[in-house]
């Protein structure tokens, strides 16, 4: 028997049993009133196929006509739905602010659990901070790449290959920090790319920066210390010190990028961290100078503290002008480098890196052990070749050609006859641009007209919502790099039709 209609097969006799004491007219009758018990008890969940007519008949020994005339009568109750080539699926969920749900909420009160911790309560609290909308639109969504046009067929052909070569041995536990294979090509792509030198055990293969940060910050900060964050600075990473209970201080920005005499002012608390994005700061696009990254591993030397440089969009960022990052200019093991193909490539990717200081590499090795294990080996070796065949220099090469042409368009677009917002940063450095309002508007007024986009399927981000502290500027942040030139121009104006009428 198919072990996936086993378990509701013997329900579904079970409750046949019981209902036939009932003792109605007929058969059918009573396996119509045994099914729809099932499917309301959620013993036949949502969507579920059930099996076919003869299927049935065969295992419950009825009749073809009786399973028939059953299945009609849950199909005019629209508890099943019948599609052809699909079968008959379930079509009953009550699981989402359902009565039985709120009901045993209410019944069971009193019953008691173990505390949840400070440490899982912050995080719970400080999810509202994470920018992370679950929607499939693409209009305006910042953090994404131009994935029209990732070459899908040279990804899907190497992944081919590794499925037909595998080997039964190769479906076993993995090295937690990645492949030695992938680590050693990520090691020669980044010394040429970004003339970043550095032993392949150093790397560290993860899921993305958000999970690097989590790694580092639970191997760093205890609860109380001192973490210095660029203000205004992605609400993600805000949320993940947040949570980690670490003391955060907020330092802003000059024409050099983050205000080191802010941050010497702050030497009493002692920091231990400092998270820059020296190549592209987030959210401004400030690129850090050359003497203020010197400056910064002074300071980080004379303090004892660890820089994290977070180049996320590092390709796109040094596009006119490449600067060396603060990882090749440290001569003291203090910087750990962050980097992802999830922003280059596309977010389902799930694949990023960094390199960490030779002294945290068996803890932050520990960690991953412990919690994420390891990234898939699939991704891993594909990723390896991707790179190793060259399609990465070539896919990068399309990436920021067609960025380019699209920022241009953008722009463009956006500021023809716009009565309620313009475009401070108009050089092309990353995957978004900042928009301000003309005329004063609350943080308040801002979140709305966030909301209100969205319900037209438009997806920008808040700009107040990067700042730590309570002063706050108002703006949006349009991702331009995932629309197409003509949807691009479609939305541009109704994004600004609907802004018109906000004010």
């Amino acid at each position: 028997m198919n072990t996936n209609y086993k378990f509701a097969i013997s329900r579904i006799k079970e409750e046949y049993e019981n209902q036939e004491k009932i003792k109605p007219f007929n058969i059918y009758i009573v396996l119509y009133r045994s099914i729809k018990k099932c499917i309301i008890n959620k013993d036949l969940p949502h969507n579920w196929v059930l099996p076919s007519t003869r299927y049935l008949a065969e295992e419950l020994g009825f009749s073809r006509t009786t399973i028939n005339k059953t299945y009609e009568l849950l199909q005019l109750e629209k508890l099943i739905l019948a599609k052809v080539g699909s079968g008959n699926r379930v079509n009953y969920d009550n699981s989402i602010n359902s009565i039985e749900n709120n009901d045993f909420n209410k019944k069971n009160k009193k019953l008691k659990y173990p505390k949840i911790t400070k440490k899982g309560k912050l995080f719970l609290t400080n999810m509202s901070l994470i920018n992370r909308p679950n929607d499939s639109h693409l209009t305006f969504k910042p953090g994404l790449p131009p994935m029209d046009i990732f070459p899908v067929n040279q990804w899907k052909n190497l992944l081919n290959t590794y499925w037909r070569h595998i080997k039964s041995s190769g479906l076993s536990y993995h090295q937690s920090t990645g492949l030695e294979e992938l680590k050693k090509s990520l090691r020669n792509y980044l010394n040429v790319s970004r003339n970043i030198k550095c032993n392949h055990n150093q790397i560290v293969v993860v899921s993305g920066n958000l999970q690097s940060l989590y790694l580092i910050t639970s191997a760093l900060i205890e609860k109380g210390d001192a973490a210095i964050l660029e203000n205004p600075t992605f609400p993600n990473v805000h949320s993940v010190f947040k949570s980690q209970g670490a003391n955060i201080l907020g330092v802003g920005l000059d024409d050099e990028g983050v205000d080191i005499k802010k941050i010497k002012s702050l030497n009493n608390l002692k920091p231990k961290l400092i998270h820059t994005t020296p190549s592209n700061h987030y959210p401004t696009g400030v690129k850090m100078s050359l003497k203020r990254r010197k400056e910064l591993l002074k300071w980080a030397s004379k303090n004892k503290g660890l820089i994290i440089e977070n180049d996320y969009e590092n390709e796109v960022a040094n596009y006119t002008e490449s600067l060396p990052s603060i990882f090749s200019l440290d001569k003291e093991d203090r910087t750990i480098y962050l980097s992802t193909f999830n922003r280059l490539l596309h977010p389902s990717l799930r694949l990023g890196f960094m390199i960490v200081p030779n002294f945290l590499r068996p803890t932050i090795e520990a960690l991953q052990e412990h919690s994420h294990r390891f990234v898939t080996p699939s991704i891993q070796v594909v990723m390896n070749q991707f790179i190793e065949r060259n399609y990465l220099f070539q896919h990068i090469k399309n990436i920021t050609k067609t960025a380019k042409l699209r920022h241009e368009t953008f722009v463009k677009e956006f500021e023809n006859n716009n009565k309620t917002m313009f475009i401070e940063h108009k050089v092309f450095s990353n995957f978004h641009v900042i928009a301000k309002f003309k005329k004063p508007v609350s943080e308040k007024k801002e979140l709305a007209i966030v909301k209100k986009l969205s319900q037209h399927k438009i997806v920008v981000f808040s700009l107040s919502k990067c700042f730590l502290s309570k002063e706050k500027e108002q703006g949006l942040i349009f991702g331009y790099a995932a629309v197409r030139l003509n949807v691009i121009k479609q939305k541009v104006i109704q994004m600004k039709e609907i802004l018109n009428k906000e004010f």
